[in-house]
């Protein structure tokens, strides 16, 4: 681990509820909704965890996922 601060400005965002092996599902309705409203994904996509894996059931999880946009041209 390590902590490193970034800026990213604008980014798209949703909250996760379930496993982390489901996550694709939802970062793909967040691209689909990113291109339908005129952004571009840019830089790093990251995720912020609120459940603890060793507590907590796979689809009780909850995980904050982001990812920079920019207004395309």
């Amino acid at each position: 681990m390590r902590f490193e601060s970034f800026h990213e400005g604008l980014s798209v965002q949703m909250t996760h509820i379930g496993p982390y092996a489901e996550e694709p599902r939802t970062i793909n309705k967040m691209n689909t909704f990113a291109q339908e409203n005129g952004y571009n994904l840019c830089g790093k996509h990251h995720e912020i965890y609120l459940g603890d894996p060793r507590r907590c059931k796979p689809e009780r999880l909850r995980t904050i996922l982001r990812h920079p946009v920019e207004k395309k041209d």
